[in-house]
């Protein structure tokens, strides 16, 4: 009798006793919403200060007011000038990202795939990079003209090298004992560039991808605040000569949306290669308790 009584107990105990992996997917949805909350409330926070401590606390005239900011980005979102500056800006990036991207992975590739090759060139490669890339732009300048050309070439430039090395040392590094294995078992090029190369130089491939995106952004707002006469480098150029902070900082808000529209599209190309390569991050099941 007793027995019975303890089997009832504990069987109705475990019927009532909640699933582990529904509590758990409620726990990272309530995770992932707090995290969004606290950074809203960051940015809250650090408006209302700037706010209030613009005059009082800092100079107006150095950094505005964030009525001021919002009234000034309206008017530049409002304007044909304003959209025009901002697609030319885009143009030139996705462009010397694009082209910068290529040249990064052929070189890369190159150099990798020849040993000796890669033992001659690297150390003038490293020479290169060496050299500050808004260095160059005068010399872009005067090849290219004050066109859009100038601004690509600048931005292709330093996207190209953070690709080459990522691509050049994650070839160096490929696991040799692998190529023999798919080697041994029949495999040709092909079969070493599916089954070994590509899943090796796939992260930090992406990672050189990630770090790029702002190298270009970067190098065409240089490439325009030498010299051009459209884009958004140029309206930040002359909103400082003419002293419009709000100006200035509405121009700053524009390139910090165009680098999280690129770092996101990034980011989502990084996740659909690496799952389609069955190389995504699995995400641990929970067990199931084990029965009493």
């Amino acid at each position: 009798m007793a027995t019975a009584t303890d089997n009832a107990v504990t069987t109705s105990a475990s019927d009532t006793a909640p699933a582990g992996p529904p509590r758990r997917g409620n726990d990272r949805w309530r995770g992932t919403a707090t995290v969004v909350l606290l950074r809203f409330a960051v940015i809250v926070v650090a408006v209302v200060l700037w706010q209030v401590m613009s005059g009082p606390v800092v100079p107006e005239y150095a950094v505005s007011r964030p009525t001021d900011v919002a009234h000034a980005l309206s008017g530049l979102l409002g304007s044909q000038a304003g959209w025009t500056d901002i697609r030319v800006t885009a143009v030139e990036v996705l462009a010397g990202f694009g082209l910068g991207v290529a040249a990064g992975t052929v070189t890369g590739l190159l150099l990798g795939s020849f040993p000796l090759a890669g033992r001659v060139l690297e150390p003038l490669v490293a020479a290169l990079n060496g050299i500050p890339k808004i260095a160059l732009a005068p010399l872009f300048l005067l090849f290219f003209g004050i066109g859009a050309w100038s601004k690509i070439t600048i931005a292709m430039t330093g996207v190209a090298f953070v690709v080459f090395y990522n691509v050049y040392l994650g070839l160096r590094l490929r696991e040799r004992e692998l190529v023999e294995v798919v080697q041994v078992m029949g495999g040709r090029r092909h079969h070493v560039l599916g089954y070994v190369t590509i899943p090796t130089l796939a992260a930090p491939f992406f990672a050189a991808l990630k770090t790029g995106g702002p190298l270009a952004i970067l190098g065409v707002i240089g490439g325009e605040f030498i010299a051009s006469s459209e884009g958004v480098g140029h309206q930040l150029f002359t909103a400082a000569q003419n002293l419009d902070a709000a100006s200035e900082f509405a121009g700053l808000i524009i390139l910090v949306a165009m680098t999280l529209i690129l770092n996101g599209a990034l980011t989502a190309l990084d996740t659909y290669a690496l799952k389609r390569l069955g190389l995504a991050a699995r995400r641990r099941t929970p067990r199931p308790a084990p029965p009493r």
